[in-house]
C-alpha cells in the first residue's frame, strides 16, 4: 500500500499537471469506494482544483473556496480552502491525466474532464481505495483524526507521542492517530536504521533513542521520496514510472538476507500483527519482551516448531 513517498510523489506530479484546472464533469464508472457518489458528481463541476498536497496516506486536492472569515495569516493549511477531494490509492490505485482521445484502461473508475481537453482518471483494480468530496467542519473533523506528519514534526512532540505509551514502537510508527503517512516498508527501515527492536514498548525508549528514531525516520522518507518512492509491486507515479527505493531497502522484505551493517541474517517477526523485518543482532529486543516469529511463536521461554510432517515439538529455551 502506498505510503507517505508514493503519495507525495503522486501529489507532487498532479501539481505540476493539474494545478489551476477546472473540473468540467464527472463520470462515474463504479464507485463502491466513494463515500457519496452523488455528492461528487454535483459539487465537483465547475470547481478549480487550487492545489494537491499529501496529508498522511492521503492526497487533498484542494478545491476553489476562501479561507473562513476572520481567520488570520498563516492559518494552517488545513482550513486554507474550504472544500477538498479527498484521495486514498488504497493499494492498485492511481490518478494520472491522460488525454480525452486515450482509451480507457481497465480498472478505470472515475473520470474527470478538465478545461484543458485532458480527464483526470483515477483507475484501481482492486477498489481498495477511499474518496470523498469534504466540505468544511467535515473537511476540519476528517484531518484531525490524523497525527504528526513525521517530516514536520518536532523532537518534543515525537518523544511524547512515543515515549507517552506502552504500546509497540512498531504499532506507534504504524498507528495514523500517532503519525500519519508511516506504514510497514518505512516503519521497518527507520527502526533499522536506528537500532531499535520493532517490539520495544514506546515508554522504553530513551530520549536519545526517541531522537535518533525521528532523524532516522525523516531522513528515510526524504530519500524515498527523492527515489520517487518504493514500487513493491505496482506503484507508479502519474508518468506511469516505478519507483527506485525498494533497491535500497535494508529491512523491510529482506528476510534471511545479511545485515548491511553487521551481515547477521535479517529476520522477520510479527509485531501488533504485521510482519517486522530487523536485524537480531544491530536491534536487540529489551528485555522481557515477548515477540512471535514470522512462523509460529517465539517467546523468552519458549519456542515451537513445526517439522516437515506438521508435528509441533516444544522446547524450552535453557
Amino acid at each position: 500500500m502506498p505510503e507517505l513517498p508514493e503519495v507525495e510523489t503522486v501529489a507532487r506530479g498532479l501539481q505540476a499537471s493539474v494545478a489551476g484546472r477546472r473540473i468540467l464533469s464527472v463520470t462515474l464508472h463504479k464507485a463502491d469506494f466513494v463515500d457519496d457518489p452523488a455528492l461528487l458528481e454535483r459539487e465537483l463541476p465547475g470547481r478549480r482544483i487550487a492545489r494537491i498536497e499529501r496529508y498522511g496516506k492521503f492526497m487533498l486536492l484542494r478545491l476553489t473556496g476562501a479561507m473562513p472569515p476572520g481567520s488570520p495569516p498563516g492559518t494552517d493549511a488545513v482550513h486554507a480552502f474550504r472544500e477538498a477531494l479527498l484521495v486514498h490509492l488504497g493499494m492498485t490505485g492511481n490518478l494520472a491525466p491522460k488525454a480525452a482521445a486515450e482509451p480507457l484502461a481497465k480498472h478505470t473508475h472515475i473520470t474527470f474532464a478538465l478545461d484543458d481537453g485532458r480527464e483526470l482518471r483515477y483507475t484501481d483494480a482492486r477498489r481498495f481505495g477511499r474518496m470523498a468530496y469534504l466540505c468544511g467542519e467535515t473537511l476540519a473533523a476528517e484531518l484531525e483524526r490524523f497525527g504528526a506528519d513525521p517530516l514536520e514534526v518536532s523532537r518534543a512532540e515525537f518523544a511524547a507521542r512515543i515515549r507517552g505509551s506502552r504500546a509497540r514502537i512498531k504499532a506507534l510508527l504504524l498507528d495514523q492517530s500517532v503519525l500519519r503517512g508511516v506504514g510497514n516498508i518505512y516503519a521497518d527501515e527507520s527502526l533499522w536504521r536506528a537500532r531499535v527492536h520493532p517490539a520495544t514498548p514506546g515508554e522504553r525508549l530513551a530520549l536519545q533513542q526517541a531522537e535518533k528514531l525521528r532523524k532516522a525516520l525523516k531522513e528515510i522518507l526524504l530519500r524515498a521520496i527523492a527515489k520517487n518512492g518504493s514500487s513493491i509491486s505496482d506503484f507508479v507515479d502519474t508518468n506511469g514510472r516505478s519507483g527506485s527505493y525498494q533497491n535500497y531497502h535494508r529491512a523491510y522484505g529482506q528476510e534471511g538476507k545479511p545485515c548491511h551493517r553487521c551481515g547477521t541474517a535479517i529476520r522477520r517477526i510479527i509485531v501488533a500483527g504485521r510482519s517486522s523485518h530487523f536485524c537480531p543482532s544491530c536491534q536487540r529486543a529489551p528485555r522481557g519482551v515477548r515477540v512471535t516469529a514470522g512462523r509460529g511463536a517465539l517467546s523468552s521461554r519458549k519456542k515451537s516448531i513445526r517439522t516437515k510432517r506438521g508435528k509441533r515439538l516444544h522446547t524450552s529455551k535453557k
